[in-house]
């Protein structure tokens, strides 16, 4: 079980988190920005971040893949979020005064329960040899990032990693290699800033036994850490109760900070195929699939999508002993360009698999399909 915090980690999260955090992933917003999409506040045209500020949002969540690109250099799409796409939108975050979770997914392209592929230049390695590259690429980074002027406020060691990562030698149920590759990322950071909090993120936040598990597991292997992060999307992850329950329970258990770091929900089920411009067999459509839809107590319109934001975040406000620290809305900008999906056919080869292509995520954006603000936005301005 995981000792109490030392006085050094408590310091390492108190000055960050003295304000509840209501964040954004704007991973995509480049390449929704090059594709021709515009955001606008009461009918007038500004720029994203701006905007959000003014919505009360503080700080930004941004993916990082290692080489997203093809070996004939082909972008992979969804942003193709390289260390260089990250350290502008970074700047872009900071230089509004907002915090900057840097999410690692070690790996080219999209990292969940479901994929955790190895990079490319990392395919042959043995065990040894991806602990230090972990750590080599981790401390690059962050290195990268400060001389840049671009240095997160936290990072993410490895992305919904529920089931591991650099699959096959991390594939759950390897928890020595899981912890070791971890652990590698982890004092990397440390390395290169002992203060800067780490979360550690597995998705299905509602699964109170699934967390007590995997961090049961994990305290007696790795290296320790800050904040546990949670994805919860109500037409996968449960009840909102279940959420409520979890965070509770393994913020006391563990004796960490909690923050969701994946959440969202549907404004509407309108197609936005006439967006996109893509025929039937190019595009996957919304994952909001009706099925799902119909299994949420929250009507799918921008009203329910509000009124979802406002019992999400007070539920987080509500773990006992402060431990709730915010959120981190994913993707709230992505709305329905032509040329921004979530794969290229280049990336679809990486990954394995046969598409179609397309966004899947507009429809749980917080600005509607021509940009507009939604009034969720001003829920959580004013929460």
């Amino acid at each position: 079980m995981a000792e109490l915090p030392t006085e050094s980690q408590n310091l390492r999260t108190r000055g960050l988190m003295a304000e509840f955090i209501k964040g954004m992933d704007v991973s995509t917003i480049e390449e929704v920005e090059r594709c021709g999409g515009r955001f606008y506040d009461n009918g007038q045209e500004g720029e994203l971040l701006s905007i959000l500020k003014r919505y009360g949002t503080n700080a930004v969540r941004l993916r990082l893949w290692n080489d997203p690109y093809s070996e004939t250099k082909k972008p992979y799409g969804a942003g193709t979020n390289d260390l260089a796409v990250t350290v502008r939108i970074a700047k872009r975050a900071l230089a509004q005064g907002m915090q900057f979770l840097l999410d690692l997914h070690y790996s080219d392209f999209w990292t969940d329960p479901g994929k955790q592929i190895k990079p490319k230049a990392w395919a042959g390695y043995d065990d040894d040899q991806l602990e230090q590259a972990v750590y080599d690429y981790t401390c690059r980074v962050l290195l990268t990032l400060k001389k840049e002027n671009a240095f997160p406020t936290m990072i993410q060691i490895g992305n919904e990693v529920t089931n591991g990562l650099l699959w096959p030698n991390a594939k759950m149920p390897a928890y020595d290699n899981i912890a070791r590759f971890i652990s590698a990322g982890i004092r990397a950071a440390r390395a290169v800033d002992a203060k800067l909090p780490v979360m550690i993120h597995l998705d299905n936040g509602g699964n109170n036994a699934l967390y007590r598990d995997w961090f049961d597991h994990y305290m007696e292997r790795g290296e320790d850490f800050d904040i546990i992060g949670l994805s919860y999307y109500p037409f996968w992850h449960g009840p909102l109760s279940d959420l409520a329950n979890n965070m509770k329970d393994i913020s006391e258990r563990y004796q960490k900070d909690v923050i969701v770091a994946e959440v969202s929900m549907g404004y509407t089920m309108e197609d936005y195929q006439a967006y996109e411009k893509l025929a039937d067999e190019e595009r996957k459509g919304m994952a909001t699939k009706v099925e799902l839809a119909e299994k949420v107590p929250y009507p799918m319109t921008p009203e329910g999508q509000r009124q979802f934001m406002k019992e999400v975040m007070q539920v987080i406000r509500d773990v006992p002993n402060g431990r709730g620290k915010g959120f981190f809305y994913w993707e709230p900008a992505w709305i329905p360009v032509p040329g921004s999906g979530w794969a290229t056919p280049e990336s679809l080869a990486y990954i394995g698999d046969k598409g179609p292509c397309g966004n899947e995520w507009a429809n749980q954006a917080l600005f509607d399909y021509d940009g507009n603000a939604l009034p969720a936005l001003a829920e959580i301005r004013d929460f």
